[in-house]
C-alpha cells in the first residue's frame, strides 16, 4: 500500500486513491519535508511549492499538481531525482473564463462594444479568446511565443495595453527573453487608458502590486480586478480598497475545474502503476439548472454573481481579528460550489440562446 499525502481541497482524492494505499489531507500551504519524508504519493494544488528542500531525502515517487500552472514545481529537480510529475492542463480553464466574463459582465456591461486584450493565450487565454471571437468582439492578443498562423489577432504589447479591456493570463517567469515578472510595471499601467479595465487571473507578480497602488494613489482612475496577489496569501489591505473586485485566487475553482484536476492526475497515476486508462472518468453528474435568460450579462452573473465572492473576501480580509494569511486560506477552503456554464441551460427560443450557447451554456431539449 502506498503512503499518499494530498492539499485537503482537492476534491475526490479519497474516492479515487483510497484503493492504493493511505491517505492524509493537509492544508496546502503547510506541507512540509516532514509530512512527505515517508509519502510515495505527493497531490498539490498551486499553493504547495515542490522542490529539493521539499523532496530531498523522501521516499516520493510520484508528485501530481491538480493545476494547469506548474510555476510551484522544480520540475528540474523532478527530473534529477528520478520522481514521476503529472499535472493537469487545461482543467479548470473554462471556469476562469467565467470569471473574467463575469467581471466584464458586472464592471463593464458593454464589454461587447470594447476592445479586448490578452497577455498570454495558453490554455486559458486562448479559450477567452475565442469565445470573444465568436461573439464578434474585438480583440488584441500578446503572446510572444505564438504565430500569427496561430493567433490571427496576435500583436505586440503596445497592442495589447491601447485596449479598453486587459486580461492577463501569463505564466509567471522571471528569466528568458520575454519574463513576465512585473511586466505590469509603474510605466506600463500609466500608459494604459484612463478608464481601462484591468483583469489579472494568472499570477499575481505579473502586475507590480507597489506600483499598482502608487499609481492608484496618483490618481490612476481605471478599474481593477485582481484574484491573484502578489505576496498571497498575504494580501496589501490598502490595494484591495482600490480595486473593483478582490478575490482570493479562486477564478478557476469551479467544481467541474476542481474535478478536472484531480481526475487528470489520477489518469496520469493510473498510468503510472501500470493500470493504464481508468474506466470511469467522468464524475460531476449534477443535473442541468435551467434558466430564464434576459441577457447574456444576466445569464453569465446567474451562473457566477462574482460580487459575492468580493464581499467575502472584504469582510473576511479586513476582520483585524484573524491574520490576513490565514483569512485569504481559509476563504479558499470554504469557497462554496460553483458550477461552470455548462450546468445552466438556456431555452433554445430564447432570443439569446445562440450567444449562450457560444459561451458554453447548454440548451434544452
Amino acid at each position: 500500500m502506498l503512503n499518499i499525502i494530498a492539499d485537503q481541497n482537492m476534491p475526490l482524492v479519497e474516492t479515487l486513491f483510497a484503493p492504493f494505499g493511505n491517505i492524509s489531507l493537509l492544508p496546502g500551504r503547510s506541507i512540509s519535508a516532514a509530512d512527505v519524508r515517508e509519502a510515495d504519493v505527493l497531490l498539490v494544488r498551486s499553493i504547495t511549492n515542490v522542490d529539493r528542500q521539499l523532496l530531498e531525502g523522501s521516499a516520493v515517487r510520484f508528485v501530481g499538481s491538480a493545476t494547469i500552472g506548474t510555476d510551484h514545481i522544480d520540475k528540474a529537480y523532478l527530473a534529477e531525482a528520478g520522481i514521476e510529475f503529472a499535472h493537469a492542463p487545461g482543467c479548470n480553464a473554462e471556469a476562469v473564463v467565467q470569471y473574467d466574463l463575469a467581471v466584464m459582465s458586472h464592471l463593464v456591461p458593454e464589454w461587447r462594444q470594447k476592445t479586448v486584450g490578452i497577455v498570454g493565450c495558453g490554455n486559458v487565454g486562448s479559450r477567452l479568446y475565442r469565445r470573444l471571437v465568436d461573439l464578434g468582439v474585438s480583440c488584441a492578443v500578446y503572446d510572444p511565443f505564438l504565430s500569427v498562423d496561430e493567433i490571427a489577432d496576435l500583436g505586440d504589447l503596445a497592442a495589447v495595453t491601447a485596449c479598453d479591456i486587459i486580461c492577463l493570463h501569463t505564466p509567471l517567469t522571471t528569466d528568458g527573453d520575454f519574463p513576465s515578472y512585473h511586466l505590469f510595471n509603474k510605466n506600463t499601467l500609466m500608459s494604459l487608458n484612463p478608464d481601462v479595465l484591468l483583469i489579472n487571473a494568472g499570477r499575481g507578480a505579473v502586475i507590480d502590486n507597489q506600483a499598482l497602488l502608487e499609481a492608484f494613489r496618483q490618481g490612476f482612475a481605471g478599474k481593477v480586478a485582481l484574484d491573484v496577489w502578489e505576496s498571497e496569501p498575504e494580501v496589501d489591505r490598502a490595494l484591495m480598497a482600490f480595486v473593483a473586485l478582490a478575490t482570493p485566487h479562486i477564478a478557476g475553482y469551479s467544481l467541474d475545474g476542481k474535478i478536472n484536476g484531480t481526475a487528470m492526475i489520477y489518469r496520469a497515476f493510473h498510468h503510472w502503476v501500470g493500470l493504464g486508462e481508468p474506466q470511469n472518468t467522468h464524475y460531476n453528474k449534477e443535473a442541468l439548472s435551467p434558466i430564464d435568460v434576459h441577457s447574456l450579462n444576466q445569464a453569465i452573473l446567474h451562473s457566477y454573481n462574482i460580487a459575492l465572492d468580493d464581499k467575502r473576501m472584504r469582510v473576511a480580509i479586513n476582520d483585524s481579528r484573524m491574520p490576513v494569511s490565514q483569512s485569504f486560506d481559509q476563504l479558499r477552503k470554504d469557497y462554496p460550489v460553483r458550477n461552470e456554464f455548462t450546468h445552466y441551460a438556456v431555452k433554445p427560443d430564447s432570443a439569446h440562446a445562440t450567444d449562450c450557447k457560444k459561451l458554453g451554456f447548454s440548451i434544452l431539449d
